[in-house]
Parts: C-alpha cells; sequence; structure tokens
C-alpha cells in the first residue's frame, strides 16, 4: 500500500469543502384569456441575455398570471419520464421535471404508477425512433388492457421531427411537445385532460431553460448535466439536429457559473457541460473579457463555418475557464462539439486547468476529403489531422474520441479506406461507428442520393469496428503498470466487492473496495476509513480485459 498522503490530484491543493474526501492507494382545462386587449406578446418572453428578434417567443415561467388556476392545477397527479438517446435528453428530462413538480405534478417510480407517461425521445437515426414506436404500441396495449386513463406524450426530436403525424398514428399518443416547448406542458396537459389531443412544437431563438432549475433523479449523485447551449447551425447533410433542435442560442454565463456552484455545493464531484454544438457557445449578451477571451469567432485553423457566426460575447473557452475556478476538486468535461470550434484558446484552457479532463471528442465522421464535403463538415481530411496534432502538441497525452459515419452518400471503397486509414494514424480512445441512416428534411434527402446498399454499409461498419477495437486493446494493454486518479462512481455490475470509477481520461476502471489508512485521506485521523463513492482513488492499472482492471 502506499504510504504517503496526497495533498492534491492534480499537483496543486484543491478546494476540498467539509465531507469531501480523496485518498492515495496503491499497489385539466384551457387557459382563460382576460378581457383587457393583451395578445399573444404578454403571455410569453424574451430572454433578458439575448439579443434576439421580437418575433421568437417562449413561455413564461408557470404559473403565469394570464393562466387560470385549473388550467395549471395537477391535483396530485403522477408522471413519469422515460428517456431515448444523447445527453442532452436526459439533461431536457430534468427541466421536464422541474416544470410539472412545479406545476403541482407529482414524480411515480415507474410508469406502471404514473397517470401520465412521456418519452423524450430521439430522431438521429431510424433505428431510434423505432424502439420509441414499439414502445408506444406496448403503452397502447397495456393501456387498453388494463382499462387505465393514462395520458402518453411524446416529447423531444421525435416529436419535432414528426408533429402532427404522431397524433394521428394509431391513437398511439394524445401530446406531442416539441424540445423548445417544456415550459407550455402543464397548459397542455390540461387540454388532455379536456378530452383534447394536444401539440406545441414551436422552435425558438432563445429558449435556454436559464431559469428552470434541474430535478435530478438519477442515483448518481456524482456526476452532472449542465446545458449550456441549445441547437445546432452547423447544417452537415446528414443532420436532422438543426430541424429538431433550432437555431444555436446560449445561456448566459451567470446563469451557468450558479448552477455549477450550487452542485458543488451539494457534494458533486464532476459537471458535464452539453450542448449539440457546446463548444459554439456565445453568450451574446454579455461582454467578453480576460486572456482567454477576445469577442471573435475563433475556429481551428482550416475549419470553416456553413453558417454565419456573430462575433461578439463571451466564447466557450472564457466560459470554460470560469467553469474551472468554481472549484479546482470538480472535474470539468463538455459534449458534443464540433473539431471546427477548438481554437488554441479551447487548447490552451483545457492545458492550463488541472480539473478540467484530458479527453476531446473530436467527431471526424469520415477520413475522405471529398465525403466531407458532400457532409458539409467545414473542414477537409489534412484539416482535422493538423487539429489533432495541435491537440497533441498542447494538451499532452490527451484522450481522443470520434463519430464516424460509415456509406454515407457516395461513399466509395477508396473513401471508406481512407477513414480506416485515419483510424490508424490517430488510434482513438473511444469510438462511436454507425451506419448511414438517411432521414427526411436533411440536405442529404434533398439534394444527395442514398446509394450504398446495406450489405456493403454493414461490411464497411464491422471493418471500422474491428480496427477501432483492435486498436484500443492493444492502447489498454499500454496501461498496465500506469497510476491514474480515478473518481469513484460506484459499485461494479459484475461484483459489489468492487468499484467502478474514471480516470482523467475517461477510462472506466474497476477495482476492490478496501480500507485505507486514515493518514491517507483529506481531514487525517488515526485508524483506517472507507472510501467511496465520490472518492478520488489513486489506482494501479494491473491488467485489462477490455475494462481496465487495477488495485486499490
Amino acid at each position: 500500500m502506499l504510504a504517503r498522503r496526497i495533498v492534491s490530484m492534480w499537483g496543486r491543493t484543491p478546494s476540498v469543502l467539509p465531507g469531501r474526501r480523496m485518498f492515495s492507494v496503491g499497489t385539466g382545462r384551457r387557459p382563460v384569456l382576460p378581457d383587457d386587449g393583451l395578445d399573444l406578446k404578454h403571455f410569453v418572453k424574451q430572454s433578458g441575455s439575448q439579443d434576439v428578434s421580437s418575433s421568437s417567443v417562449t413561455f413564461d415561467p408557470l404559473p403565469s398570471p394570464f393562466l387560470s388556476p385549473l388550467a395549471s392545477s395537477a391535483d396530485g397527479r403522477k408522471f413519469f419520464v422515460e428517456t431515448y438517446g444523447c445527453q442532452m435528453n436526459f439533461s431536457d428530462s430534468e427541466i421536464i421535471n422541474s416544470v410539472l413538480k412545479g406545476a403541482g405534478y407529482e414524480m411515480a417510480d415507474g410508469a406502471e404508477n404514473a397517470d401520465v407517461i412521456l418519452l423524450n425521445t430521439c430522431a438521429i437515426r431510424d433505428n431510434a425512433e423505432q424502439k420509441v414506436w414499439g414502445r408506444l404500441r406496448e403503452l397502447k396495449a397495456h393501456i387498453k388492457k388494463s382499462k387505465s386513463k393514462q395520458t402518453v406524450g411524446v416529447l423531444g426530436c421525435m416529436a419535432e421531427r414528426l408533429k402532427e403525424k404522431l397524433l394521428e398514428a394509431e391513437g398511439l399518443c394524445h401530446l406531442v411537445v416539441g424540445p423548445d416547448a417544456y415550459r407550455d406542458l402543464p397548459r397542455l396537459l390540461s387540454r388532455v385532460e379536456d378530452g383534447h389531443d394536444a401539440i406545441n412544437v414551436l422552435l425558438s431563438m432563445d429558449e435556454t431553460y436559464a431559469d428552470v432549475a434541474p430535478v435530478r433523479t438519477a442515483d448518481n449523485t456524482v456526476s452532472a448535466y449542465v446545458s449550456i447551449m441549445r441547437g445546432c447551425n452547423n447544417m452537415c447533410s446528414y443532420c436532422i439536429v438543426p430541424f429538431t433542435r433550432g437555431r444555436e442560442r446560449s445561456r448566459d454565463v451567470a446563469s451557468i457559473i450558479r448552477e455549477v456552484k450550487d452542485l458543488s455545493e451539494r457534494g458533486y464531484k464532476e459537471v458535464i457541460l452539453l450542448g449539440q454544438n457546446v463548444n459554439s457557445f456565445n453568450d451574446i449578451g454579455t461582454a467578453p473579457s480576460g486572456k482567454w477571451s477576445e469577442g471573435r469567432t475563433g475556429l481551428a485553423e482550416g475549419f470553416r463555418n456553413i453558417s454565419s457566426v456573430r462575433e461578439e460575447g463571451v466564447r466557450f473557452a472564457e466560459l470554460l475557464h470560469h467553469v474551472a475556478l468554481v472549484d479546482p476538486s470538480v472535474r470539468v468535461r463538455f459534449t458534443s462539439p464540433h473539431p471546427k470550434d477548438f481554437p488554441d484558446d479551447v487548447l490552451h484552457v483545457v492545458a492550463h486547468h488541472d480539473n478540467i479532463c484530458k479527453s476531446l471528442h473530436m467527431p471526424a465522421q469520415s477520413g475522405s476529403s471529398q465525403v466531407l464535403e458532400r457532409m458539409r463538415r467545414g473542414y477537409s481530411r489534412e484539416a482535422y489531422m493538423g487539429l489533432i496534432e495541435r491537440v497533441r502538441e498542447v494538451v499532452k497525452g490527451c484522450a481522443i474520441s470520434s463519430d464516424f459515419i460509415t456509406g454515407f452518400c457516395g461513399e466509395t471503397e477508396e473513401d471508406h479506406l481512407q477513414t480506416l486509414s485515419l483510424m490508424r494514424l490517430v488510434r482513438f480512445d473511444m469510438a462511436y461507428m454507425f451506419a448511414y441512416s438517411m432521414r427526411e428534411r436533411t440536405h442529404a434527402n434533398r439534394t444527395l442520393t442514398d446509394d450504398v446498399p446495406d450489405d456493403v454499409k454493414g461490411r464497411r461498419l464491422r471493418e471500422m469496428t474491428e480496427l477501432f477495437y483492435s486498436d484500443v486493446k492493444d492502447k489498454n494493454r499500454q496501461e498496465i503498470g500506469k497510476r491514474h486518479i480515478v473518481l469513484v462512481e460506484g459499485n461494479s455490475r459484475r461484483s459489489e466487492e468492487d468499484f467502478v470509477g474514471r480516470t482523467d481520461s475517461n477510462k472506466k476502471v474497476v477495482f476492490p473496495k478496501r480500507k485505507v489508512a486514515a493518514e491517507n485521506a483529506t481531514g487525517a485521523g488515526s485508524g483506517t476509513v472507507d472510501f467511496g463513492v465520490g472518492d478520488y482513488v489513486e489506482v494501479e492499472i494491473t491488467e485489462s480485459v477490455g475494462t481496465l482492471i487495477g488495485i486499490s
């Protein structure tokens, strides 16, 4: 056992709050409208922190003075949210929880005990939507058999994409709500109670839910998502997100810092900044200041924007700097970024702060410049490789993950080989790989042909995954004998005798539970103490069996 006390997990003494420890271990009705001539603008508000068009609207925080008490009364009804898809959807479900609890609804512990069942959905690929269709049919059969009066709603990206089609499909749901209309849920549910189907899929130019405190229900009290921006302006030809999430808009910096401070005070040890294009953050309502921000767009070298970008405001590098300063003992991660928004400013902030994790997600999508051009990614293979070299120069030892789409429109065998070549050169630590799925309303759907046969897509995907896992297996073997600071997340799924946690580089590690000398814990005393969930532990990697195994 390592007989020394760790003062700092990153080389400087962290500001550890009381109760925190760090260890070193070794080997319903409709709204009533008033009769005073008020129109729509009196029922909605604009964010005070954003300079936006007056035609863009969002709903007032509930309860609104213009709604009758009955319009937002839940009468003790219970709701349950099932979440599908990305981290952003899980974060949005916490906003939904807050809105409904604020309107008097109670949270159920399962769909079977709920009066209202809400499916927060994903539309990025057809497979994601098919899961939701299957669940809707399952719920319909259950409701019919049990003769219950449960309300079923479809929320999120699938709701935004299909709109009224969901209400028309086999009577599978009663409520359809897009990702910018969650404040309207109590009113819409009241309409359903009155015997009507209800829908609101209005996209907003300024809705960020900055004033809504998320209600977190996950058992995980170690790591928390913090949404910092919504929407996407990139308009990649394969992607449905700009059509389901709308244009980019960012929260004000002050509200983000308040939320991170609150999480720190509540004992969370990791915050994950979220956005559809998280590193294009731009708070245009706050003046930039300091060494990390010059109020400029700041693209990585060799990259370009597909759409115009406002240059004023606090951008991601400065925000990331201030978030890291909130509590040096809290790890900071962010997802999902676009490679173009990694200028040197961002890389230097990551390198400068020890508590910003040295693990960056850089979605390449393809290794072929021709395919990247058809995808409208705004960069070439050469520009992407130049960025990778710059990351490794500035952020020493940084782990890099990526996304890849195989079988995109017009992809040739040579294009595919170019992607395999890029994967061999970079040797990613993690990758998410998918066969292309054409989505309606996208640029590709309007202008390109999905001409790669399914069997070819499948074969190319297998070749990509086999190459990736071969590289990862080799890289994990190289971890044996190295020591990492691991944040304990919980029990291992395979054994309650083991903990599981993640390294700074986002690698999962399983290691046995054991007591350590109290002198090795912050707030030292005599005897031994247990370390547990939420503690930092120094672990030596002893073997690699897919997951890294360590000793404590």
